[in-house]
């Protein structure tokens, strides 16, 4: 197990090298291996279970032990401190929320793992910082573009994570003013072929590269 200095520097790292965070919405047991080797070999080292997939925690737990090395497993769509609680028993990681929710933040930091808060108004930021948060996630992102995170930015000094309507066509701007970015159904969804995944990974690394 990793301590919380460790894995904020693994995480932080793995940001760097690939500003990409796979959501896994819906994925069943059977798909982690081939989709979580998939996106290792196109560079993508960190990714998130949401717990509104069936069996969520069985997932996670299943991909703790099971995904390539390098890899690091988190859980998504956290709404309390007893999910928090059950994401770090069966091996997760980061914890992300729709949400800001300072119950769920402390929960996190107490048991050593990265807290990810949903936030969206500047009071939802300040309060995150205040709580612990390690990152804000803006969601959603898609709808108000990299303009408004680079207005939050002047005054919140956390990295932001853009989450909700990032795509490979609007990719450059968030990564301009986000230290990375969570990639839901444009990366996967249930049922979709590896090669389906890592034809949309190598599009969207492309365009990582070549943004200035």
């Amino acid at each position: 197990m990793m301590d919380n200095s460790t894995l904020a520097t693994s995480f932080s790292e793995k940001l760097k090298a690939c500003p990409v965070i796979a959501i896994l919405r819906g994925i069943t047991i059977d798909e982690i291996i081939p989709v979580c080797s998939v996106l290792a070999e196109n560079g993508i080292t960190l990714l998130e279970i949401p717990l509104n997939t069936p069996d969520a925690l069985k997932c996670i737990e299943f991909a703790c032990k099971n995904a390539p090395s390098g890899q690091i497993i988190g859980a998504g769509t956290v709404l309390s401190a007893e999910d928090v609680q059950n994401v770090y028993d069966h091996g997760g990681k980061f914890i992300i929320s729709p949400n800001m929710d300072t119950a769920v933040v402390r929960r996190t930091k107490e048991l050593g793992m990265l807290s990810i808060p949903g936030c969206f108004t500047a009071t939802e930021c300040f309060s995150a910082v205040a709580a612990g948060a390690d990152y804000l996630k803006l969601f959603p992102a898609g709808s108000v573009g990299p303009g408004y995170i680079k207005d939050l930015k002047a005054v919140v000094k956390k990295p932001f994570l853009a989450v909700g309507g990032v795509n490979s066509e609007n990719i450059g701007g968030f990564i301009k003013e986000c230290a990375g970015t969570g990639i839901g159904g444009s990366l996967y969804r249930p049922g979709k072929t590896p090669d389906a995944i890592s034809s949309d990974c190598r599009i969207l690394i492309e365009k990582i590269k070549y943004t200035d």
